[in-house]
Formats: structure tokens, sequence, C-alpha cells
């Protein structure tokens, strides 16, 4: 890792706590049915927890059943970023801040219409602003 890196993640460790630190910085996730926003039906715009760029519309928020937030759609085309996680054994994509490249959760094929997706997300990565 290069010193900035470093710094950078430093930073994060004292600004974050524990959990959020292993969720955004080195891919974690929490358990299911667990984090603040699973269930939450506040209208808002869901935000990055590190660099506090919006993320989510509450509109497309829905309950997969999943034990996280799901959303079918990200705000923008340009809110996230997507790769390839082969982590424990499967293939998913993982899905990140583009802003920071903070993890966030991972997308799946199975999602509601009108996009058919289910973007899978920790809450410890979100900062809900309410509407």
């Amino acid at each position: 890792m290069t010193k900035q890196v470093n710094e950078i993640k430093e930073s994060l460790r004292e600004k974050l706590d524990p959990q959020t630190y292993r969720i955004v910085c080195e891919c974690g996730t929490e358990p299911a049915f667990t984090g603040k926003y699973w269930d939450c039906k506040t209208p808002g715009v869901y935000h990055c927890v590190v660099c506090e760029s919006a993320l989510f519309d509450s509109s497309t928020k829905y309950d997969s059943g999943s034990g996280w937030p799901s959303y079918y759609t990200p705000l923008s085309e340009t809110s996230l970023k997507q790769r390839i996680d082969t982590a424990h054994g499967m293939i998913r994509t993982e899905v990140v801040c583009a802003q920071c490249e903070a993890h966030l959760g991972h997308v799946f094929n199975d999602g509601p219409p009108p996009t058919g997706l289910r973007y899978c997300i920790n809450s410890a990565a979100l900062d809900l602003k309410p509407s």
C-alpha cells in the first residue's frame, strides 16, 4: 500500500466504528436483519457513510426478504462502481461508492421491475438523510 492509502485508512479507522470500518474498508458484511436500515421506511436519500455521496433514493428501496436494505436502482448511473468478487467460493458483483470506493454490498439479477436488479447493501455503509 502507498503511504497515502495507509493514511486514509488510519483516518477512517479513527472516524468509523470497528464494524463500519470492517465493512467499508475490508469488504465485510453485517449479519442479516441486524442493520439499522434493513426495514427502514423513512423517505429520504441514502448517502455513503465515508464520503457522503448520494447513492440511493428511498423510493427505490424494497423488502427483498434478504435482511439487508435492497434497492432496484442507484440514484444515478455514476453513483456506484461494480467489481467482480470471487471471495468465499462464489462469483458475485461487488458494489462500491464511485467517489471513494467504499465497499457497500453486492448487486444481483433477482430484483423487481423495472430493472430486475437487487442492490443488497450493508446498513453500516449508509447514512440516511430524511426528506
